[in-house]
Formats: C-alpha cells, structure tokens, sequence
C-alpha cells in the first residue's frame, strides 16, 4: 500500500481479481455496458481552451451561450449541446469568464 499509494480495499479489489481471474484480469478492466462517450477527450481539451481564450469581440467573458454557439462552427461538432459544455467543463473544473 505504502510503496503504491494505494488504500487498502485498492489491494484487497485487486487481490481478489487475480485470484478468480488471473493478472490480465486484475490489470485491465472489463468493458462495462453504457452508452459509449459520444465526444473524446481532445474535444473536452477544445473546448476547455477556447474557455480558457479571450472571449469574443463585444463580450466581457465567455458564458455557456457563446461557448455553445463557438464550438457549433467547429466541423463534428454542429449537435453540441449546451449542457454537454456545461458537463465537460465541470469535470475539468474549468470556470468560463473567470479571472
């Protein structure tokens, strides 16, 4: 645990895994059923910077609405929604138009 830094139920889950599969299965995870993510993770990092860049002419900051609206011109990403921006910039902890 110590030398890891992993907890102990991390140790105990990975036991156990080895023991009623063997070490491809303590390693590597199943797939898990679910709808599959329908953008990767370059999108989130695109849209992440764009929150990150100066807002545009007339604006004071980026809000979800012009966010939105940026990242609908970009090729493969006319169906963003509003919320899927919201969604992707809570993980990143990213806070549009903050200083």
């Amino acid at each position: 645990m110590e030398v890891l830094g992993v907890g102990r139920t991390a140790v105990w889950r990975t036991r156990k895994a080895y023991l009623e599969g063997g070490l491809q299965y303590a390693l590597h995870d199943e797939q898990r059923p679910g709808k599959p993510r329908r953008y990767g993770t370059n999108v989130e990092a695109e849209v992440s910077a764009l929150a990150c860049s100066a807002p545009p002419a007339g604006a004071k900051r980026w809000t979800l609405d012009l966010l939105t609206q940026a990242t609908q011109v970009q090729p493969g990403m006319e169906e963003i929604s509003r919320q899927t921006i919201r969604r992707m910039l809570k993980k990143t902890a990213s806070s549009p138009g903050a200083t």
